[in-house]
């Protein structure tokens, strides 16, 4: 079973930003490196599941013309409208994944250190779904914590095994450290320097 909303509402009664993403030095870093692990400078559409307090979203808005985000916690969802408040061309809604999926097409899909929240079959959706989502040259770029999860069915590396066997798509980029792994997923084969015309 999927992990209840109830769990992340009780972390965000204890702190409004339980991951301390905005202090710590980890979570600057890595979100650092997932920005420069986007192959393109900019994108048309991006879909962010799961975006806790906004602050991943902020750094990908500047990198989109439309980002949607939500969470599937009403306090994530009003501490992320707070963050990104201003900027027009960001959407934050409440849902919970994979019951309310959005409909549309995205360019990029990011699940950042959403998938152990999921169950076996829930995981599995989550998959189908996105792939539904990409557009003609969509990419899915996943980043998760490769330790253990008290009540967690996966870690990082059986998700990114679990996606990597599901999704079909080619693997543009494996990221792994002692903590985290990062991995991007393209329709389209063609690295950087391909699409410049310099390979």
């Amino acid at each position: 079973m999927s992990v209840e909303d109830s769990y992340f509402e009780a972390l965000y009664q204890l702190s409004d930003d339980p991951w301390a993403m905005r202090e710590r030095w980890y979570e600057q870093r890595k979100r650092a490196l997932l920005l420069a692990c986007l192959p393109r400078r900019r994108y048309r559409s991006v879909f962010e599941p799961g975006c806790a307090t906004g602050e991943t979203s902020a750094a990908l808005a500047e990198r989109c013309d439309a980002l949607l985000c939500s969470d599937t916690a009403a306090p994530a969802v009003a501490l992320s409208r707070q963050r990104l408040h201003g900027l027009a061309h960001v959407q934050v809604i409440q849902s919970r994944q994979p019951e309310q999926w959005p409909e549309g097409t995205f360019d990029l899909i990011v699940l950042n250190e959403i998938g152990y929240y999921l169950d076996s079959e829930a995981l599995d959706r989550v998959t189908v779904l996105a792939l539904q989502s990409l557009s003609e040259e969509g990419q899915l770029l996943a980043c998760h914590w490769r330790q253990p999860i008290t009540g967690c069915e996966f870690t990082g590396d059986q998700i990114h095994g679990r996606l990597q066997a599901r999704m079909g798509l080619t693997e543009l980029l494996n990221h792994q450290e002692a903590d985290f792994v990062m991995t991007l997923w393209s329709r389209d084969p063609r690295s950087v320097a391909a699409h410049e015309g310099l390979s």
